[in-house]
């Protein structure tokens, strides 16, 4: 709570938001269909053909670098019958996309090349059967894609980050990790929006860092990280955010880990993390791995007990302090108006 008096501590979110169907599917409407997705980094595709695949509101979406070395993103989805373009999340076309349930092929550039075996029929126009494009953009490299024709550009929303984030250069494409919350996203995003918990469930972080001191606030839809180092070779030094809804960013002094936050379903998120690193660090990466590895152990098993507990009937929505969890209020007011919920 507040130290002395104050105005009265806004409410977290109702717990009938959390792991139901029908408010997942509101949010895929209204949330997610309008954001920013991080699909990958542009040194992710060396060569033409060279393909990423991610989930966006419930749509696969395929970039892929074409023969003029521009990347285009199209939805993963054959004209034909709806057979998928690709099935891995990375891999390499062989000088056409090539649907894998019949075999039609498609030019880097989305164009229908082949309908193979269709056969005659009259009125088939090729050119009426290429590939449906995806809004996508570029900052740093990165490749964002959106279902949305009216988001502003991804270079404005991440304009506080490039304030920060001084260093233009993005290591080459190291590894790519994932876990599986038994979760609802928000439970997720909540708990990576403050530091209040840091103390009490990350003991091998809070030897880093002074988590007394620990402060996240919003600069526009970017909330920024800052806990003071307790040592000068703390692995996590550098710079931290969250960018809406669904982005971690994790500047480091030989690398940069991206964090896509991705909701699976009502009660299941998978966190996918990007390492970009200088490839002589190696050490280096090793150890951001082992301590990395034990904070997100430690925050899955207690979202996941969060998540039950929301979900259980007995919590009702709590207070939320106005000195820890400002960024879980910006958050959960953001939602609050893009997806009509009351409060």
């Amino acid at each position: 709570m507040a130290d002395g008096p104050g105005k009265p501590p806004v409410r977290a979110l109702e717990p009938s938001l959390y792991g139901r169907a029908e408010i997942f599917a509101l949010e895929r409407q209204t949330v997610f269909a309008k954001a920013w997705r991080l699909i990958g980094h542009e040194n992710m595709l060396k060569a033409a053909g060279d393909f990423l695949t991610d989930d966006l509101a419930g749509r696969s979406v395929l970039a892929v670098r074409g023969k003029d070395g521009a990347v285009r993103a199209f939805h993963n989805v054959c004209p034909h019958r709806a057979g998928p373009l690709a099935t891995t999340p990375d891999g390499h076309c062989d000088g056409a996309i090539t649907c894998a349930y019949h075999g039609w092929r498609f030019t880097f550039e989305g164009r229908l090349q082949s309908a193979r075996d269709f056969g005659a029929a009259e009125g088939f126009d090729p050119r009426e059967h290429g590939l449906i494009p995806v809004r996508m953009e570029t900052w740093r490299g990165f490749l964002f894609v959106t279902l949305s024709d009216t988001a502003p550009p991804i270079a404005q929303m991440m304009a506080p980050v490039d304030a920060s984030w001084t260093d233009e250069t993005v290591q080459p494409f190291a590894l790519r990790r994932s876990h599986t919350i038994r979760c609802d996203w928000k439970a997720y995003v909540e708990n990576y929006l403050e530091g209040y918990h840091v103390p009490l469930i990350h003991p091998g972080l809070d030897a880093e860092i002074d988590s007394a001191n620990y402060t996240v606030h919003m600069e526009g839809e970017i909330a920024v990280h800052r806990a003071p180092s307790r040592k000068a070779d703390n692995v996590y030094s550098g710079y931290w955010a969250w960018a809406w809804p669904w982005l971690g960013i994790n500047v480091y002094e030989h690398g940069v880990m991206m964090e896509r936050i991705s909701p699976v379903g009502p009660e299941e998120t998978r966190l996918d993390y990007l390492y970009f690193f200088d490839p002589a660090r190696g050490e280096e990466l090793e150890d951001m791995l082992k301590l990395s590895d034990a904070v997100t152990d430690e925050d899955l098993k207690m979202c996941e007990i969060v998540h039950r507990n929301i979900t259980g009937g007995v919590y009702k929505a709590g207070p939320l302090s106005p000195r820890h969890e400002g960024a879980v209020a910006w958050f959960q007011a953001r939602l609050r108006r893009e997806a009509g919920y009351p409060g």
